[in-house]
């Protein structure tokens, strides 16, 4: 059975996370770097099928666009070109990053953890994902 695979696309890094087999559950999947990452999910779909990407779009409060909202399009752009069968979701990311520390501190991470930057994208993509799995009643 498919998967579905969320990505929050940072310029310096990705975080990535992934729905088991049945979509009920959203897991960290891994944090790359963000040059490598079509390499990467070329590499992952070799081995999983993916039915479909949900990408963490950017946005400010009021809706507005985030300095990051441009670099995300492009990205977004290039993921379609790359694998035009697998449809993309776009969906809100406002907050994850917070979040994903609330988190990490609730879940007793130690400051060291906290401090790894990529910790922090690959629970921001665990969040989207489950967040997107809610809203469209998976």
């Amino acid at each position: 059975m498919p998967r579905i695979l969320a990505i929050d696309y940072g310029t310096k890094r990705v975080g990535l996370a992934v729905t088991d087999p049945l979509k009920i559950i959203a897991s960290a999947l891994d944090t790359v770097h963000s040059k490598d990452v079509m390499v990467f999910l070329k590499t992952y779909l070799e081995t999983e099928e993916v039915e479909a990407f949900v990408v963490g779009m950017p946005v400010n409060l009021d809706g507005e666009d985030t300095n990051n909202t441009p670099h995300v399009k492009g990205f977004v752009k290039n993921l379609k070109k790359t694998f035009p069968d697998i449809p993309v979701h776009l969906h809100d990311e406002r907050f994850t990053s917070k979040m994903a520390l609330d988190a990490m501190i609730a879940g007793g991470s130690s400051k060291k953890d906290r401090r790894e930057k990529g910790n922090i994208d690959k629970i921001s993509a665990t969040i989207i994902l489950q967040s997107y799995m809610e809203k469209e009643g998976l």
